[in-house]
């Protein structure tokens, strides 16, 4: 079924386009178990923002909708999806420009941008601006799902290479340290710690708990006073984030605040 009946607005192609599709809730109900791959689409159309997540969500994927690049920017510091869908042109300004910070921020997370700007040139500086493919409107449902498919063939679950709080990245793979596209410089114990304390985010970790899982695990006991001098060698090192509070009398917590 060609996509271009989603720039119908009076509901009759869509509705005949869903009562057609019961391939896709077969396929939905097939994977029921499977993973499902979070994917942001950054789309200020809402007719077709609404027509992709509902295909995409019936085969396991969760699509966050981003009606503007600002509303963008801040569900990526928050959490670094698998996928990203970019439109070009946004109210706020021009998805190339969004597509360059990613890649300055991650440089492995997919991207494929999804746009009615197909000239030549667009295409091209698409392609310069970071994207890994890049797919114009009008277009087919099933060939989106495939390209997509083909990328994360390609890439794995990026979103388990990164954590993210605020403006703090944690790079697993590369095992770097960004605070506001800052790379930062950490001890091993220091790397640890925040690796703790991300991987628990929104959670408040005793300082037992922290001292037994990143000292302890190897051997090497140590008391509280140890664990206040690396939290705060962490805190300068980080330009004393708000994100990382202190809950007094019991330990930490990374949250978001932004």
């Amino acid at each position: 079924m060609w996509c271009q009946g989603i720039f119908n607005k009076n509901g009759t192609i869509y509705e005949h386009y869903f009562m057609k599709d019961s391939a896709g809730r077969r396929h939905m109900e097939e994977r029921a178990g499977a993973a499902v791959t979070d994917l942001y689409y950054i789309e200020d159309d809402p007719d077709i923002a609404f027509i992709v997540k509902e295909y995409l969500e019936q085969r396991n994927f969760k699509v966050t909708i981003c009606a503007t690049l600002a509303q963008a920017g801040q569900v990526l510091k928050e959490h670094v999806p698998s996928f990203v869908l970019l439109d070009w042109n946004m109210p706020d300004g021009r998805g190339d420009g969004l597509c360059q910070w990613i890649r300055r921020n991650w440089k492995e997370l997919p991207v494929i941008f999804l746009t009615v700007r197909g000239d030549c040139a667009d295409i091209v500086a698409g392609f310069k601006s970071g994207a890994d493919d890049y797919v114009v409107k009008p277009f087919e449902l099933e060939v989106l799902y495939s390209r997509i498919q083909a990328l994360l063939r390609r890439t794995g679950n990026v979103a388990e290479q990164y954590l993210s709080c605020d403006g703090i990245v944690m790079d697993r793979g590369r095992h770097a340290v960004f605070c506001h596209s800052e790379e930062i410089t950490l001890s091993a114990v220091e790397y640890e710690l925040l690796l703790y304390l991300m991987q628990n985010k929104g959670k408040t970790v005793t300082r037992e708990k922290i001292l037994e899982q990143v000292w302890d695990v190897n051997g090497n006991y140590v008391n509280n006073n140890t664990l206040t001098v690396t939290m705060k060698r962490l805190r300068d090192k980080l330009y004393q984030p708000e994100c990382l509070k202190t809950v007094r009398s019991i330990g930490y917590r990374m949250e978001d605040t932004i």
